[in-house]
């Protein structure tokens, strides 16, 4: 970490800075864990998380590398012996799916579904059966309607309902207007245990586009979402959209960058991970751009639609050094405590050009605590959501560094230390 200087019109931003950097360093060093450094040969590139499944391992997946360099589907330990369970592009024309960019879900019947966002019978992706031993089954292909009307690309997890079926997002397809999108905008699915896929909503760009995120469930059958583009602003392509399902009702929530100060979005834009429902009925999320300091913000909103900023990140933008993080990505966490867990893909430690991103937690009030800064040895760029195991102790990936640089599965214990910042 360099030198912070400080001069009588930003002291209020660096003594916040000050306070993260001197905590920073009282952390106990035995509280983060590599456990697998990533290769190529094993798999590259997690971009998802890990969740851990019923019998007490940990499955993930990787983008690339592995036998066919199209991904793989892995399982680890929580003490870190990884067994590559699938190597993707193992049929003939890559019928299985390659590139894994989501999360696993364990199903009710105890096996794995996934998405694959591209390969397949039709090359436009797939949704994935997996056992817990890594037998796959392709359970759809995208693109099987005329102008890939069912969707294209899958790159978000997916949840499932009481009765069996899938729900998830894709990043393109739905319908093609070349003034809006030209691969189209994305969809809501559904697919049911019969394999028969509904199209829930085709996003048109006001209403939102390219939804990288995951679904949630809320009451009354209702299902949020947000996606990174669409919805208006000065964004270009728009910038960003919170979204709400009831009884096959689409309905907009949020347009993101709605309030501007200064040129900067200060509501937030680009959504780029999930939301997550929590214990107050309430949404939580994050924004990798925008906010006060253009570095992300952590937001609520209600599922009627109003939100509160919570959290701007980078506090020490005007020194060009972001402490607490900057441009969170993957989806929050809510955990055993109550409080919010996640991760920024930039900030922190400044091994890297902008900072190797971190792990930080987050109370539903807004006051931050750095948690991990990593250096780049120990993995960097987190691009996922954490995963609170049955231990009590969190579980991620980097989708970059690592002793090879292909990325990390890691552990953070539960009884980290305090840093405080607001």
């Amino acid at each position: 970490m360099g030198n912070i200087i400080c001069g009588t019109w930003m002291t209020r931003t660096c003594s916040v800075m000050l306070l993260l950097v001197a905590a920073s360093a009282a952390l106990p060093a035995q509280s983060f864990t590599t456990l697998h450094s990533f290769n190529g040969t094993d798999g590259a590139n997690p971009f998802a998380g890990v969740i851990q499944a019923s019998d007490g391992n940990l499955y993930g997946t990787t983008v690339s590398g592995g036998a066919n360099s199209y991904g793989t589907i892995f399982k680890i330990t929580t003490t870190g012996s990884l067994t590559t369970l699938y190597n993707l592009c193992s049929l003939a024309k890559c019928k299985d799916g390659t590139n894994p960019y989501s999360a696993l879900l364990q199903g009710t019947d105890g096996n794995l579904y996934g998405t694959a966002q591209s390969g397949g019978a039709k090359q436009g992706g797939t949704i994935f059966e997996i056992t817990l031993d890594g037998s796959l089954t392709t359970l759809y292909n995208f693109c099987s309607r005329k102008h890939c009307s069912d969707g294209m690309y899958p790159q978000a997890p997916l949840i499932q309902d009481a009765n069996g079926a899938l729900y998830g997002t894709t990043r393109n397809g739905g319908f093609s207007d070349v003034t809006t999108c030209i691969f189209g905008c994305g969809t809501v699915f559904k697919l049911y245990p019969s394999g028969e896929l509904k199209k829930l909503h085709a996003f048109s760009g006001g209403d939102g586009a390219l939804s990288w995120a995951g679904l949630v469930r809320g009451k009354n059958h209702t299902i949020y979402g947000n996606t990174f583009e669409g919805g208006g602003g000065p964004c270009g392509d728009g910038c960003g959209t919170a979204f709400a399902i009831s009884l096959g009702n689409f309905s907009s929530l949020y347009l993101f960058c709605s309030k501007l100060k200064n040129g900067l979005c200060t509501d937030g834009e680009d959504p780029l991970g999930g939301m997550v429902l929590g214990n107050d009925g309430n949404l939580y999320g994050t924004t990798e751009s925008g906010g006060e300091h253009d570095g992300g913000m952590f937001f609520e909103i209600t599922p009627d639609g109003k939100l509160t900023r919570l959290y701007n990140f980078c506090l020490g933008w005007r020194s060009g050094m972001c402490a607490d993080g900057q441009e969170p990505q993957g989806a929050l966490i809510q955990a055993s405590d109550g409080n919010f867990y996640g991760t920024t893909f930039w900030g922190g430690n400044y091994a890297c050009s902008l900072g190797c991103g971190t792990v930080f937690k987050i109370t539903p009030t807004g006051i931050l605590t750095t948690l991990h800064q990593f250096d780049g040895t120990d993995g960097s760029n987190p691009e996922s959501a954490l995963f609170q195991g049955a231990d009590g102790n969190f579980y991620g990936t980097t989708s970059k560094g690592g002793a090879y640089g292909d990325g990390t599965v890691f552990s953070l214990s539960a009884d980290v230390g305090e840093q405080a910042g607001k």
